[in-house]
C-alpha cells in the first residue's frame, strides 16, 4: 500500500503534470469506486480546473474550482498517469479524466480497491478516514506532548498502535517497521510502558524517516511508481521491512518476521526486546 512518502511523490509529481488542466470530459469505468452515481460525478467534474493537489495522511485532494475537492485514497495498488489522448489504456484502468490540453489524467487500479470521493469544501473533513485523522509526522504537526499523552493512554502493541491513523496520519506496514528498528523498540511492545526518552527518540525517527523517504521519492517493494511512471529509490534504504533472515544492520543478528495487527512485522530479536514499564 502506497504510504505517506509514496502518496507525497505522487501529488508533487502531479502538480507539476495537472495543476491548472481544465476537465473536459470523464469516464467512470468502474462506478463502485466512487461515492456519487456516475453521472452526477460526470457532470458536477466537467469543465473544472484543477487548481491544487493537496495530500492528507494517505490521502489526495485534488482542489477544484467550483468549490469542490476531489479526495482520492490509492488504496493496495492505485496509480496515476498522464498521458495523451488515444494512447492505449492499460488494463486495469477505472477513471479517466480528459483534460482541456489534449491529454487524460487516468487513474488505474489492479485490485480495484481505491476510492474517489468528490464533495464540497466544507465536507472533505466530514469524510470517513478523515474525520478523525491524526496529526501529519512533522516537527510542527506531531508534538512529544501529543505523542506521550496518546500511547501512554492506550494499552496496544505499539505497531498496532502506529499504523492507527487516527493516532498518526501516514505510516503504514513499511515505515512502522522501519521506525521501530530504529529506535529499538519491539513491535509488540506495549505502548504504555515507554519512557519520556524513548517516545522523544521514537518521535525524531518518525519525523525523520519520513521526511528521508520522501527525498528518496518513497518505497517500491511491489509496484508502486510515481505520476511519471517511476518507481521509488528509498527501498536501498531499509533496515527492517522485507528483510526477514538478514543479517541486522547494527549487531548481525537474521531479522526475524512475526504477525502484529495482522500485517507481516520484520524486526531484530536482538536490539528490539519488549521491556516492562521503563519508568520504573
Amino acid at each position: 500500500m502506497p504510504e505517506l512518502p509514496e502518496v507525497e511523490t505522487v501529488r508533487s509529481g502531479l502538480t507539476e503534470l495537472v495543476v491548472g488542466a481544465t476537465i473536459k470530459k470523464v469516464e467512470v469505468l468502474y462506478p463502485k469506486m466512487i461515492n456519487l452515481d456516475a453521472d452526477q460525478f460526470i457532470k458536477k467534474l466537467t469543465n473544472k480546473e484543477i487548481l491544487k493537489i493537496d495530500r492528507r495522511g494517505k490521502y489526495l485532494l485534488f482542489r477544484l474550482s467550483g468549490g469542490l475537492t476531489l479526495v482520492s485514497h490509492l488504496r493496495m495498488e492505485g496509480k496515476y498517469e498522464v498521458q495523451s489522448i488515444g494512447t492505449e489504456r492499460p488494463k486495469h484502468t477505472n477513471v479517466v479524466f480528459q483534460l482541456n490540453d489534449g491529454r487524460e489524467l487516468r487513474y488505474k487500479d489492479t485490485r480495484m480497491f481505491g476510492k474517489m470521493a468528490l464533495v464540497p469544501n466544507d465536507q472533505v473533513y466530514n469524510l470517513s478516514g478523515l474525520n478523525k485523522i491524526g496529526p501529519e509526522p512533522t516537527e510542527h504537526d506531531l508534538s512529544f506532548t501529543y505523542l506521550k499523552e496518546k500511547l501512554q493512554g492506550s494499552h496496544r502493541k505499539i505497531k498496532a498502535f502506529l499504523l492507527d491513523q487516527s493516532k498518526v496520519a501516514g505510516l503504514g506496514n513499511i515505515y512502522c517497521d522501519e521506525v521501530l528498528w530504529l529506535t529499538k523498540i519491539h513491535p509488540e511492545q506495549p505502548t504504555n510502558y515507554l519512557n519520556d526518552q524513548t517516545i522523544t527518540a521514537l518521535r525524531a525517527n518518525i519525523i525523520a524517516e519520513i521526511a528521508r523517504a520522501i527525498q528518496g521519492h518513497g518505497t517500491t517493494v511491489h509496484s508502486y511508481s510515481n505520476a511519471y511512471g517511476e518507481a521509488g529509490k528509498f527501498q536501498n534504504q531499509l533496515h527492517a521491512y522485507g528483510r526477514q533472515g538478514e543479517p541486522c544492520d547494527r549487531c548481525k543478528t537474521p531479522l526475524v518476521k512475526i504477525k502484529v495487527a495482522q500485517r507481516g512485522t520484520t524486526y531484530c530479536p536482538k536490539c528490539q526486546v519488549v521491556h516492562g514499564d521503563e519508568s520504573d
